[in-house]
């Protein structure tokens, strides 16, 4: 258990940073003894680039707005200085720490888990205690009842502060002696019928380990859209390399 813990959200121009997509948001909440300390880091940035339109619709953070702003190269001593040694609490951890990470190879500054003694994924928290259930963010303040009444958009300060609310509810136990009784939901099964006649030689061909990984990008990004498990996790799909 770390005493200092930093609950850590970003906004970003689009779905994967290996297509040049940008970090362009941080947003910071800090815990001490878990406490809200109110010693919050929050920055916008400027990406030098446009952002996606599935991406702008869900942010709102105009190439206009963003372009007076600091480049991630200016904001990072600050942002290094304030993460420094406490324990990082992000929902669906793939996608913060993958553009991260790509932020800070443009600027050779190895990797973000470099500088963090260890990074705690809420949602991951979130599948083991609510097995089956929806658990994004949206889904967990209704389930510990934290208020986002206000949430028009996603805000990387916003959803942090959020999190945090839910992150203090959902790791302090049981905090009431009603049961969940809420069905799992069960995914549809489509059976296929073959004929009997026989196929002959059928190709297959597998995804390259690029291709596999661009898959899973843009598959953290929708689990980033949704502040939880897209569809295709939900239904079980297997790996993009598997036949």
């Amino acid at each position: 258990m770390y005493s200092r813990q930093i609950v850590l959200d970003t906004e970003t121009t689009g779905l994967n940073p290996r297509l040049g997509n940008r970090v362009i948001e941080i947003g910071c909440v800090e815990l001490v003894d878990r406490k809200l300390t109110g010693n919050n880091f929050h920055v916008y940035i400027n990406p030098e680039r446009d952002s996606e339109e599935g991406a702008l619709n869900v942010h709102g953070l105009t190439t206009e707005f963003l372009s007076d702003k600091p480049k991630f190269e200016e904001i990072k001593d600050d942002f290094l200085s304030y993460i420094k040694g406490a324990e990082i609490i992000i929902h669906n951890a793939p996608f913060d720490v993958g553009f991260l990470n790509a932020e800070f190879a443009r600027l050779e500054l190895g990797s973000f888990s470099d500088y963090v003694p260890h990074i705690t994924d809420t949602l991951v928290q979130a599948k083991e205690l609510h097995p089956g259930k929806r658990n994004s963010l949206d889904a967990l303040c209704d389930r510990y009842e934290v208020s986002n009444s206000h949430r028009k958009l996603h805000g990387a300060l916003l959803d942090a502060e959020l999190l945090a609310d839910v992150f203090l509810a959902m790791s302090r136990g049981q905090n009431s002696f009603a049961i969940d009784i809420e069905e799992e939901e069960k995914p549809v099964v489509v059976e296929t019928v073959f004929d009997d006649a026989p196929l002959g030689d059928v190709a297959v061909f597998l995804a390259s380990d690029a291709d596999v990984a661009d898959h899973e990008a843009i598959l953290a990004g929708l689990d980033k859209d949704v502040k939880g498990s897209c569809l295709w996790r939900q239904q079980g799909n297997r790996p993009a390399n598997s036949c």
